[in-house]
């Protein structure tokens, strides 16, 4: 088996740019609420934002040597994606690694284990997403695949999928539907920002989502003034 593989198909840099508009809750719900990583995931401060294609890693559990080889290989604008099997008493990435990341251009990092020295990584301004955070270190033992398809948080994930995080979590975008998904979700978008201002107009919730035949049917039982 080839471990890294270097030539994959990335998605046209326009696309994730314009797909990066929307949220990541937007895009999963647009996109028939697929997508979704796993809730654990999470940025290390909630400003922090990315969309990019992804660079997949498969780590061994408390080992970082891949996580590193994957940093060497990627190309500007790419998420790392770096699975270590939900370990996350591990501090797999910190500031020197971020500082590597960061002068490749790269876009940010995704990880199911633990990250350390966040304070540094947030002023670093390198958005990185992670399964917990740790200070216990780790070892460089085991060759894994580089740019393979991974199993990662609930999804299966292939390099060059697009990844869109944001304060509320990470989905994953198809990288052969990212244009269909952009024009969903902004239908979505429009859609959202219509009923917001209905109901600045006075519009209720029932009425506006339509509940009142629902409701009935459901028997819903209210007081009468």
């Amino acid at each position: 088996m080839i471990h890294v593989k270097t030539n994959i198909d990335r998605p046209d840099a326009d696309a994730v740019s314009r797909l990066a508009k929307f949220s990541s809750a937007t895009i999963h719900e647009a996109q028939g609420r697929k997508g979704a990583l796993s809730s654990k995931i999470k940025p290390i401060d909630r400003s922090m934002s990315f969309c990019g294609p992804a660079t997949t890693v498969r780590c061994a559990p408390r080992d970082n040597l891949m996580l590193q080889v994957a940093i060497h290989y990627a190309e500007a604008g790419d998420v790392i994606l770096a699975a270590a099997g939900e370990y996350e008493e591990a501090g797999t990435f910190g500031d020197v690694l971020g500082n590597a990341m960061k002068a490749k251009g790269l876009a940010g990092l995704v990880t199911d284990s633990g990250v350390r020295d966040t304070q540094d990584l947030i002023e670093l301004g390198l958005p990185v997403f992670s399964g917990s955070i740790s200070i216990k270190g780790t070892v460089k033992e085991t060759i894994g695949p580089i740019n393979h398809p991974v199993v990662f948080g609930d999804e299966i994930i292939y390099p060059g999928d697009v990844l869109r995080g944001d304060a509320d979590g990470v989905v994953v975008v198809r990288k052969d539907e990212i244009e269909e998904v952009i024009r969903l979700s902004q239908e979505r978008d429009d859609a959202e920002r219509e009923l917001i201002g209905l109901y600045k107009a006075g519009g209720t919730t029932i009425e506006l989502c339509n509940l009142t035949e629902v409701l009935k049917a459901k028997g819903l039982l209210v007081e009468q003034a």
